[in-house]
């Protein structure tokens, strides 16, 4: 299966355990892998026989910006199953999720969450 990746997605948003990642907010980043068919495409030269990653990429933005969950863990996975929503071409998608300054006392690293979903018919 052919497989579309989209790298460093970074946007700001809301989600976090503590009430200040909720008001403050926080930098995000998301990596995609995204499993299609991509032999039709690679015979007509049309974005209309692929999958155009703009949409996906405006989606996992407002899907950052806008959502205040608690936890990062429903936040990648709403992300994958919107995904997944966006586009019955899909068969797989792949969500890392990352937290590259996370609140966390003498913790200089990144906290990151990978989920992968199958398209469910």
């Amino acid at each position: 299966m052919d497989c579309i990746h989209i790298m460093g997605i970074r946007c700001y948003g809301y989600t976090g355990y503590l009430p200040e990642e909720q008001v403050l907010g926080q930098w995000f980043e998301v990596d995609l892998k995204l499993w299609l068919d991509i032999s039709t495409a690679a015979k007509t030269d049309e974005i209309t026989d692929t999958l155009d990653y703009r949409n996906i990429i405006s989606l996992v933005k407002d899907l950052v910006k806008t959502s205040k969950f608690a936890l990062v863990e429903k936040l990648v996975t709403t992300i994958a199953d919107s995904i997944l929503q966006q586009s019955d071409r899909l068969t797989q998608v792949q969500v890392i999720l990352s937290k590259p300054s996370a609140p966390i006392p003498d913790f200089g690293g990144r906290i990151s969450i990978e989920l992968t979903k199958t398209q469910s018919n």
